[in-house]
């Protein structure tokens, strides 16, 4: 009932925002489409760049979008509305509000990097996107929905917040697979950053779509990174509400 209960405030508060969530999500992405994409014409691995490029703005896009979703909302209300106060004391099991979160902001990015597939239907890429596309998608918006739950908590006010967006997803979007595969940095670099979360979507959406499959090993660490974040969302809150 918990979980059905946070979804419905996500639902409200989307349908509330409507066009403001929409917009949010098609300008940063459309800009690189049309900036990268289109203006820069040139070829990766042997297809037109635009191919390589709008896999990793799909999945860049679900990760902002749940990330911002879940982060900021949630600092808002536990340092300034006191809200989450609230919610330690109500009978609504903690598990239950957790795992709301990070659902609730996994269709909030499902359905920011949805958007952008709509966008770009009218090309003719070739691209193929099915529903294994779409849970690598969701599952990319929990772990990082569930991130944001942690930032939510280490920030010590309301600034802090968009600093660790700075520091830590902004780099990961331009440099996790996305914009150029990790293959050209090097060494140690390359490796660990072909680690991340969102290396690993975006290569994994990048291959559905080229109608060659994925490895599971993809998929098995997206799912390590979502039980790790969560098991410390959880701690982060039970230890509040121990205090």
């Amino acid at each position: 009932m918990g979980i059905i209960t946070i979804l419905w405030e996500k639902w409200v508060e989307f349908r509330r925002d409507f066009y403001k969530i929409t917009l949010a999500a098609m300008i940063a992405p459309l800009m690189y489409l049309v900036v990268f994409g289109m203006g820069i014409q040139t070829i990766s691995h042997g297809e037109p760049y635009l191919n390589f490029l709008i896999p990793g703005v799909v999945s860049l896009t679900t990760m902002n979008g749940s990330f911002n979703a879940i982060a900021q909302n949630l600092n808002v209300q536990r340092l300034y509305e006191k809200a989450f106060d609230q919610v330690l004391i109500s009978p609504t099991p903690l598990w239950q509000f957790i795992a709301g979160q990070i659902i609730g902001g996994s269709l909030r990015g499902f359905y920011a990097g949805g958007v952008i597939l709509v966008l770009t239907m009218p090309i003719d890429t070739g691209l193929i996107f099915n529903g294994w596309s779409f849970l690598v998608m969701f599952l990319n918006g929990a772990v990082f929905s569930a991130i944001g739950v942690v930032v939510s908590f280490l920030a010590k006010n309301h600034a802090d917040v968009p600093r660790f967006s700075n520091y830590i997803i902004m780099p990961m979007a331009y440099l996790c697979n996305t914009f150029f595969s990790t293959e050209k940095l090097p060494g140690f670099l390359g490796k660990f950053i072909s680690a991340l979360p969102l290396s690993q979507t975006s290569h994994m959406i990048r291959s559905i779509s080229a109608g060659e499959g994925f490895a599971m090993s993809g998929f098995a660490m997206l799912m390590t990174y979502l039980i790790v974040f969560t098991a410390i969302a959880s701690w982060f809150i039970y230890k509040k509400k121990n205090l």
